[in-house]
């Protein structure tokens, strides 16, 4: 009997967990389908789903319009440069964070996090005032520090979290045996923390790749990523729903693959320490 109602329990959190997984993915089933049709199908009521007459135009259209792997390239640099740069400071600031803690450590840790919870457009003016007058708008360089700046205290608390499972005692054994400051942090913290930063690494490209705010407000042309890319097919005539969806899907197929043969590591890094 109980294993009776256990099978069934199980069948039921399956079906539970396949219908959202499907109700998350269908949005970005819909795009994809939506890039293949004509523009006319695209707007037609009721909506069609597969029975529709699938085209390539779109894709045409849309490489010849715009420069896709400009865009594309611009979006690699920067999602890339801002997750070095962001692990660079983050390391050993969640290293001191964990293992010398000091009175304000907390505080500190707090006060990061809060800074997420302001809403951007608070602050873009005298951003934009201060990437104009260091000559950093409309560049690659400029999104990279601004990329940093806003993720930066994930990725802090996120190493924080990691490192916070390492013993202490094997970095003092590692200092016992000479070891300084840079080669506890580079041949011993590192090493051992390997699934943590890699699936911060990985949610900081994501996270970075995705945004549009910052990259709509501080590009006009030269830098654009491909959040730019999406957001030129939206014109004062009305949204060209076909030709939208098809750079839609352009933009978000990269990301999506990565995600895809990531998962495991990323998974892995989520639930580092989960378990002693």
């Amino acid at each position: 009997m109980a294993r009776a109602v256990s099978t069934r329990r199980k069948a039921i959190v399956t079906v539970i967990a396949w219908g959202i997984g499907l109700a998350i993915f269908f949005p970005i089933l819909w795009t994809i389908l939506t890039s293949f049709k004509t523009e006319a199908d695209a707007i037609a009521s009721p909506p069609k789903f597969l029975f529709f007459d699938w085209t390539f135009e779109n894709y045409v259209t849309v490489q010849e319009r715009s420069d896709y792997f400009r865009h594309f390239w611009n979006s690699v640099v920067m999602s890339v440069g801002s997750t070095v740069l962001a692990l660079i400071i983050a390391i050993p600031a969640a290293w001191s964070m964990a293992f010398i803690p000091g009175r304000w450590t907390k505080d500190v840790l707090m006060w990061m996090l809060s800074t997420k919870m302001m809403p951007a457009v608070g602050v873009l003016v005298p951003m934009y005032l201060m990437f104009r007058d260091l000559g950093l708008l409309d560049t690659v360089s400029g999104l990279v520090i601004i990329l940093t700046l806003i993720n930066l205290p994930i990725v802090v608390w996120m190493l924080y979290t990691y490192f916070k499972e390492i013993p202490g005692e094997i970095l003092e054994a590692a200092r016992m045996d000479g070891a300084n400051l840079r080669s506890e942090i580079i041949y011993v913290l590192t090493p051992m923390a390997v699934p943590g930063i890699a699936s911060t690494m990985l949610l900081n490209i994501i996270l970075a790749w995705n945004e549009a705010f910052w990259t709509l407000n501080l590009t006009a042309a030269k830098a654009a990523p491909l959040t730019a890319f999406i957001a030129s097919y939206s014109s004062p005539e009305g949204l060209f729903y076909a030709k939208l969806s098809a750079a839609s899907t352009m933009a978000i197929a990269p990301i999506l693959i990565m995600g895809w043969f990531s998962q495991k590591q990323l998974v892995r890094g989520l639930t580092f320490g989960a378990v002693k």
